[in-house]
């Protein structure tokens, strides 16, 4: 549904995004991150149409975004970063105007702005003119305007900024329902967010792709994936430390800083038999009559990934390990 070829977009001497390549497929909701900067919002709005690439190409559904735009444009919905909404206008007398924008009319127009309204859960804040609405409303209202004509393809640009707990459920909850026939991107800094509704995630710093993959391929990055924690209730946490040592493949041990009980954390030489390490783990618990209050393998950390191919830093991944 969206293929990026060799994207290119620089302000003067500065290039914001450089050679930047990838597909999207239908059913996929790519989470497009990186820190502030790095070209995401650029990105978007090269791909949207609403920013000319200074090379490369963006084809949406089987079209050229540079050959026919009004083509290509009519089959995404866009929720910018900054909520686009005439603030003297009702909800519901916005959602009708982008509509009509949307070549909607008459009783197809009112049954569009009826269900976004239903999917949104505006029916509280129809009438009132944008410029009452507390943040969270105006971002479900401009959330509503990018769907109000069913598109295919959807763009995102921080889609939960400024909601509440229970709205960036609700929000989370459409998009991974959407997903289900439409082709989604979006760019927020809530990794959580990220593991929850992204299929694939890309990630981007000065301008370039730095990593690529599902979140658990990313994950599976982490210093700490692969690892075993083990809590440690009651008994002699650093004696059974040095026992620890003494287990075949295991390459060190380390005491975690900051957990409410002793916490040690093993590194193996081979990540691919932690059931049965973690069976000796247990079984020499047992046999030092010591209680354990966890004893799980750790599947990584995004975060670790993010800072570690975003800062490019050796000492980051040293504190992160």
């Amino acid at each position: 549904m969206i293929t990026i070829e060799k994207l290119t977009r620089r302000f003067g001497p500065k290039t914001a995004v450089d050679n930047v390549s990838f597909t999207v497929e239908k059913g996929q909701v790519l989470g497009f991150l990186g820190p502030n900067g790095a070209g995401k919002t650029t990105t978007m709005r090269m791909i949207t149409g609403y920013l000319e690439p200074s090379s490369g190409s963006i084809n949406i559904g089987g079209v050229d975004m540079q050959k026919e735009p009004m083509k290509a444009k009519a089959m995404i919905g866009y929720l910018p970063e900054q909520s686009p909404a005439y603030k003297d206008m009702t909800s519901r007398s916005f959602l009708a105007f982008a509509a009509s924008l949307r070549g909607l009319s008459g009783a197809k127009a009112k049954e569009a702005v009826d269900r976004v309204i239903t999917l949104c859960h505006l029916e509280k804040v129809v009438n009132q003119s944008i410029d009452t609405l507390s943040k969270g409303f105006v971002q479900r209202v401009c959330f509503a305007q990018a769907i109000v004509h069913d598109p295919p393809v959807l763009i995102m640009d921080e889609p939960t900024d400024g909601l509440d707990p229970n709205q960036k459920h609700e929000v989370r909850r459409l998009i991974c329902e959407m997903s289900q026939n439409k082709t989604i991107i979006i760019s927020t800094h809530i990794l959580e967010e990220v593991e929850v509704i992204c299929s694939r995630v890309i990630i981007i710093a000065e301008g370039k792709i730095v990593a690529e993959g599902t979140p658990l391929e990313l994950k599976a990055r982490s210093p700490k994936a692969g690892t075993l924690v083990v809590g440690v209730k009651t008994g002699d946490a650093s004696a059974f430390q040095g026992s620890l040592r003494t287990i075949p493949h295991v390459q060190r041990v380390d005491a975690e800083r900051d957990t409410a009980c002793p916490t040690l954390r093993i590194h193996p030489d081979d990540k691919d038999n932690l059931a049965t390490l973690a069976a000796k783990v247990a079984s020499m618990a047992a046999e030092r009559g010591l209680v354990l209050s966890e004893l799980r393998s750790d599947p990584g950390r995004l975060d670790e990934v993010f800072r570690k191919v975003t800062l490019n830093d050796v000492a980051e991944e040293c504190k992160a390990s």
